[in-house]
């Protein structure tokens, strides 16, 4: 068999999870697959490039040693609590653990048919959905961001009905360091069941922190290491213009990974608020908003955790609290160095952050674009001739204010000490030419609807490599057109 599956989370007491099969499709045949990946995680990748890999991909044949289970989890959607959530359409396969970094990780199929959990759902995706999350989340992957990975994408013969009528079906292999949520410690919590919080917690740990076992007060530890990863993943975020849209505690993965990639994009002209999630019409999982989520929803954590940080709820508050407040700073050490490194400061501190903010600030007076606009900063760095600096400047509606900026941020770079070579060096280690622009997916979906994956498979091969120049795919570096922007996107699965 492909897989060395090597299970752990079903062997926790049953009210973690329902057991649940996946249910076959009609015709299933391969969209794109990850070799280089699967043999990454130790897969026999000859075995599962092959009808009966595509078979247990697909949900029509259970592979050996797997233990399908779909996951127990509550969940705040847009502040709003559901007591009962869970995987609705998603089944886990089993864990194996990496060939290369003996790390453990999930395998888990999304639109495999329905769970105890749907709530009267087909446990479906459609094909759009599942094309989004393969190209989003491996270039998230090749941009440096904690995220989800795709091993495979479906197309499953058989049509799902959605608002929009009947749509191609498609099944998504994810994976992960581990697929618990904030929701998870929520389930618990709601139903005061301090004992299986307690198992969940301990897992946690040995899985994922295990040096929090070491502390005076491990699940104090445990709080904090989330905090910290989550802080500095949503600060990665910020420096390439990602908008989560869809920041629920159901959706926030306890292991620093980026999970669920729904209503997702990447800023084209910069807006602090900036927002594309059809469902988000207030602007709750804005950009500028995403740090202040993170920390809700990281609050939301600390209150199902209180019964396992103390003996008393006020000492447990205490706890709580003390390990909260730690969250802006370390947001904001993150968000300051990411961004004074985007513009050629290795070491930037907050005098350097003031050069940022700035250029930020004539960014959205000139709906500039975001990737763009650092990306040719990268060659400005050298000197103030017109041809390395006009790049940049076109960006821009008026001319004066951003040259003004560019020659006070070399000068700025002169009296650090900086170096135009290390500067551009800098840069060009952390400002991409290519990012995942919404217009581009979209192609992608609508002829993948086709069953045309010409197109997908371009973009996902000039995303693998987003921060090298690639001057025969030069039309992908460029922002929408007018008439190709798109302004709303979809959960859709």
């Amino acid at each position: 068999m492909p897989f060395p599956f090597d299970n752990s989370y079903v062997n926790l007491p049953d009210g973690f999870f329902q057991k649940v099969d996946p249910t076959p499709v009609s015709a299933p045949e391969w969209i794109a697959l990850s070799r280089e990946f699967a043999a990454e995680l130790g897969i026999d990748v000859d075995k599962l490039d092959s009808p009966e890999g595509l078979a247990f991909l697909a949900g029509n044949a259970k592979p050996e040693g797997s233990d399908p289970l779909s996951m127990a989890y509550s969940g705040h959607q847009f502040g709003g609590f559901s007591p009962q959530l869970g995987d609705g359409r998603a089944i886990l396969l089993g864990e194996l653990i990496g060939k290369n970094d003996g790390v453990r990780r999930d395998i888990q199929l999304k639109g495999s048919g329905p769970t105890p959990f749907s709530r009267r759902g087909d446990g479906r995706s459609a094909l759009g959905p599942v094309l989004r999350e393969y190209l989003v989340s491996e270039a998230m992957a090749a941009l440096g961001v904690p995220t989800t990975r795709a091993l495979a994408a479906i197309w499953t013969g058989d049509n799902v009905l959605r608002d929009r009528g009947y749509e191609p079906g498609g099944v998504f292999t994810r994976v992960g360091k581990s697929h618990i949520r904030v929701g998870t410690f929520q389930w618990f919590a709601a139903r005061q069941d301090h004992e299986n919080l307690r198992v969940l917690a301990d897992y946690v740990i040995d899985r994922h922190y295990p040096d929090s076992r070491d502390s005076e007060n491990p699940y104090r530890t445990l709080l904090e290491n989330v905090i910290q990863r989550q802080a500095q993943l949503i600060a990665k975020w910020m420096h390439l213009g990602f908008i989560h849209g869809v920041m629920n505690t159901d959706n926030m993965a306890i292991s620093g990974e980026t999970i669920d990639y729904g209503p997702c994009a990447f800023m084209d002209d910069y807006d602090p608020a900036k927002k594309f999630s059809f469902i988000d019409q207030q602007g709750r999982y804005a950009y500028s908003n995403q740090p202040t989520m993170a920390h809700w929803n990281l609050t939301r954590l600390a209150e199902a955790m209180l019964p396992l940080l103390a003996d008393s709820d006020d000492k447990a508050v205490t706890e709580a609290e003390s390990a909260l407040e730690k969250f802006p700073d370390i947001f904001q050490t993150a968000l300051v160095s990411g961004f004074t490194k985007k513009i050629g400061i290795e070491n930037g501190d907050e005098d350097d952050w003031k050069i940022v903010q700035s250029l930020l600030a004539l960014m959205h007076d000139s709906n500039a674009d975001f990737t763009l606009t650092f990306r040719h900063l990268r060659n400005a760095a050298q000197d103030s001739s017109e041809t390395d600096d006009r790049p940049v400047i076109d960006l821009f509606q008026s001319p004066e204010p951003i040259s003004k900026w560019l020659a006070e941020w070399r000068s700025h770079l002169q009296k650090a000490g900086i170096s135009a070579e290390a500067a551009t060096a800098q840069m060009l280690s952390v400002n991409p030419v290519f990012i995942p622009r919404n217009h581009r997916i979209e192609a992608a979906i609508q002829a993948g609807m086709k069953q045309d994956y010409e197109p997908f498979n371009q973009l996902h091969q000039i995303l693998k490599k987003p921060f090298e120049e690639q001057p025969e795919f030069s039309e992908f570096e460029a922002a929408p057109e007018a008439s190709e922007v798109v302004c709303e996107t979809f959960c859709g699965t």
